[in-house]
């Protein structure tokens, strides 16, 4: 059995929220209540399964969103070689492990324990008072906030040393932990085995990555120089005069998708929590003012063309509220986004039928992460020689709260929260009774008044006193693929009624 869970975004405690350790002690439990479902087999015997293996798909510790990085003259984007750079991603993934000590230890009691199910016997049914141990093998794959351990080098070998101690990795540490699965050889096998092909999804996506992953990306500069500064900037310049909500609301930031989503959401934050026009108009300054900054960095500069749509050009319209371009800004931010990502909508299934294991149906399940919306997406189903492949698109969604904007009224700029939690399973062979996988995605809502939100804006016309109860008649009409009744069959129907 092979269980993939992806961005986990466990950070150093400086920047924002990260899941509850309830949330690694579920997914133990989980993985308990799944070894036990594999080992019931097709033929309807209960066999135990010989191995769960546990792939986190990248994004799991995240040393870029830490506000340390403002601190120290290191930087992602300096030479990957500088000592200065492995000392800061040193320290704070040692902030990292010890911030999160209580979830990393139900990885690694999961190492060390295993899972236990009950034995078989002879008829082929679970034994009552008997149990065995099924080993859980947990592999560590890299992704765009976590890519500095995929380095090289010595001191990033002992770095990937202490990793795998704390999380009882059965990742080669000796090497950078593999961004590719065919950078692992046992990765390549146990993707093989269960006709899987996976990976984090960041190469789709080019503010974070730019064609090789040992080198930093604009969403480190964006996440640092931008997002990180503007919290700090705003608390210590207006943290005695915006209300608690809006300054809560503000350390969130990190956690809208997309990120160039951010200037959208503050927007109807602060006509949501801030009365005072002037401490509103004062916020966007700070953040026009550090936009510009981020816009003149070296790191940016050096990706500017000539080109009227290049990516900095878009960034600039996309960030600042000064050059806002309609109330539809939101709507025209997740297009600019969708096009550079190469894809016609948010979800990335579109690149999954690019993959060469999708065209060769070497895999049936192809899986990303890194967007954080949890997906299923048929692709394919063939059939040749009387077999029948179905291949179908996973993203593995994330483990951390997510803000999502309602559709109800878009330009009101409104988004709502929620915890969410999503694992992906799939079986080999005859497992789970020959299924071939399983999902799960939790969301657990945030209670809207916790922080409480008051709305000092007008908001739009209220429209439910002038609606009715219910609709008051329903139109007839047929189904899509169904015969056109005849005109006397409908005035039948209508008396009828």
């Amino acid at each position: 059995m092979l269980v993939i869970i992806s961005d986990l975004h466990l950070t150093d405690g400086t920047s924002g929220t990260t899941i509850s350790a309830g949330a690694f002690r579920l997914l133990a439990d989980r993985l308990s209540d799944l070894a036990l479902s594999a080992s019931q087999r097709r033929d309807g015997h209960y066999k135990p399964i010989q191995q769960i293996d546990l792939v986190l798909l990248g994004d799991v510790l995240d040393v870029i969103r830490s506000t340390q990085w403002l601190n120290r003259p290191a930087r992602p984007w300096d030479d990957s070689k500088s000592p200065q750079l492995f000392e800061m991603v040193s320290k704070i993934t040692g902030d990292i492990i010890r911030q999160n000590a209580d979830s990393l230890r139900v990885f690694r009691q999961l190492a060390e324990e295993g899972v236990r199910v009950p034995c078989s016997l002879a008829n082929g049914r679970p034994a009552a008072g008997e149990s065995l141990q099924v080993p859980v093998r947990i592999h560590y794959m890299v992704g765009n906030h976590d890519w500095p351990y995929h380095l090289s080098g010595q001191d990033y070998n002992q770095l990937r040393r202490a990793i795998a101690s704390h999380m009882g990795l059965a990742t080669y540490a000796d090497a950078p932990f593999p961004h590719e699965v065919w950078e692992s050889n046992e990765l390549v096998q146990v993707m093989r085995r269960h006709k899987v092909f996976a990976r984090h999804g960041d190469i789709y996506d080019p503010f974070n990555f730019e064609g090789d992953r040992d080198t930093s990306s604009l969403g480190d500069v964006i996440v640092l120089e931008l997002l990180n500064r503007f919290g700090k900037q705003v608390e210590q310049q207006l943290g005695n005069d915006l209300p608690e909500t809006a300054l809560m609301g503000l350390r969130e930031i990190d956690n809208i998708r997309p990120l160039l989503l951010v200037p959208v959401w503050i927007d109807g934050l602060l006509e949501r929590s801030c009365p005072q026009p002037a401490y509103r108009k004062e916020v966007k300054r700070i953040w026009d003012t550090l936009a510009d900054e981020f816009l003149e960095h070296p790191f940016v500069r050096q990706r500017d063309t000539w080109s009227p749509v290049d990516i900095v050009d878009k960034l600039e319209k996309a960030l600042k509220f000064s050059r806002r371009l309609s109330m539809n800004w939101a709507s025209w931010i997740a297009q600019v986004v969708s096009e550079l990502s190469g894809s016609n909508s948010a979800s990335y299934y579109s690149h999954a039928l690019a993959e060469q294991d999708f065209r060769n149906r070497r895999a049936r399940h192809i899986v990303y992460g890194h967007t954080h919306a949890a997906e299923v997406v048929p692709l394919d189903a063939s059939s040749a020689d009387g077999y029948v492949l179905h291949q179908t698109y996973f993203n593995a969604g994330t483990w951390r709260r997510v803000y999502s904007q309602t559709q109800f009224a878009p330009r009101e700029h409104e988004f709502m929260a929620a915890d969410t939690m999503s694992y992906l399973a799939f079986f080999q062979d005859d497992e789970r009774s020959g299924r071939p996988y399983e999902t799960w995605s939790g969301s657990l809502g945030i209670h809207p008044q916790a922080p409480n939100m008051l709305r000092f804006d007008p908001g739009p016309e209220p429209i439910a006193n002038s609606e009715p109860i219910s609709t008051p008649r329903v139109p007839i009409r047929a189904p899509h693929f169904a015969v056109p009744l005849a005109p006397s069959a409908i005035e039948r129907i209508r008396a009828a009624g």
